[in-house]
């Protein structure tokens, strides 16, 4: 049944992208320390970030390979039991093509199972890539991921009118089209200046944000408001019931005949709300 839709608040997920120099992980600490109190930071650059920690406040995790998509899920999971506000994953370039790294499982599956066929080996390895997305995507808290570009040099003219070659940024090295999983996508240069390429916040279409911290922060921040967030949860699917089943002591199948017998008489309605499901499951055993 269609319904009419509502804006809810929301987390920001948003992918940080530059060449190597453009300021990714200051920046991502410098929107991160707008958006909340506690702030945890994966780091995959051999402590790389917490050169800033005279800056910002932060906590640290300093991961070595592997760079498997597993233990980037672990980190999503640990900092959002640990009561973090905000995880910054720095950087998801590591889980794409570094030691362990999604393409390093590919040849591996594809040497161990099938005769060093790559193409086939991604059926093992796009699993566990969507189980990462998944997890930026559902966490509840926000999300910041960078990602390293590929490099590319232009020449440029300076104000002398003399030309130089400037360092610039292409595609992110990621799986194609992996950043635009996100809300936002911020592409730095290496004059530390960042354009937004991406964005569901139409405050945010198109616009460029020198030195991005707390003014970008702060549209992110107003866009991300909204009806407070409410869990929605499926009465007749295999987990509800299953839980139904647990708190009534019978059969899923009858307490799954049970839930649509409430659902007809009006005593449960939409919208179907976690918290409102196990209340009706309580008062109903």
């Amino acid at each position: 049944m269609f319904k009419q839709a509502i804006k809810q608040e929301a987390k920001l997920r948003l992918a940080v992208a530059g060449p190597s120099g453009s300021g990714k992980t200051f920046t991502s600490l410098a929107i991160a320390s707008h958006l909340g109190k506690k702030i945890a930071l994966v780091d995959t650059e051999h402590g790389s970030a917490s050169k800033y920690a005279d800056i910002f406040k932060f906590d640290v995790l300093e991961m070595e390979p592997p760079f498997s998509p597993d233990r980037f899920i672990k980190s999503i999971q640990d900092a959002q039991a640990n009561g973090y506000d905000v995880l910054i994953l720095d950087s998801l370039s590591h889980m794409w093509n570094g030691t362990g790294g999604l393409l390093e499982l590919v040849d591996q599956t594809a040497r161990a199972k099938y005769q060093g066929n790559t193409f086939a080996a991604w059926k093992d390895a796009t699993p566990l890539y969507n189980r990462l997305v998944d997890a930026i995507i559902q966490s509840s808290i926000h999300i910041i991921a960078t990602m390293r570009t590929k490099q590319d040099y232009i020449v440029v003219t300076d104000d002398k009118g003399k030309s130089k070659p400037q360092k610039v940024g292409l595609a992110p090295i990621q799986r194609e089209g992996f950043e635009y999983e996100f809300d936002i996508v911020l592409m730095l240069d290496v004059e530390n200046t960042g354009v937004v390429t991406k964005t569901r916040a139409v405050s945010l279409n198109n616009q460029i944000f020198p030195k991005p911290g707390q003014e970008f922060a702060d549209v992110v921040m107003a866009w991300l408001k909204g009806a407070p967030h409410v869990e929605s949860v499926d009465p007749l699917g295999d987990k509800a019931v299953g839980f139904a089943a647990k708190e009534w002591n019978i059969a899923p199948v009858e307490a799954r005949e049970a839930i649509e017998q409430a659902m007809q008489s009006g005593r449960l309605k939409e919208p179907f709300s976690k918290e409102e499901f196990k209340k009706f499951v309580k008062e109903a055993g």
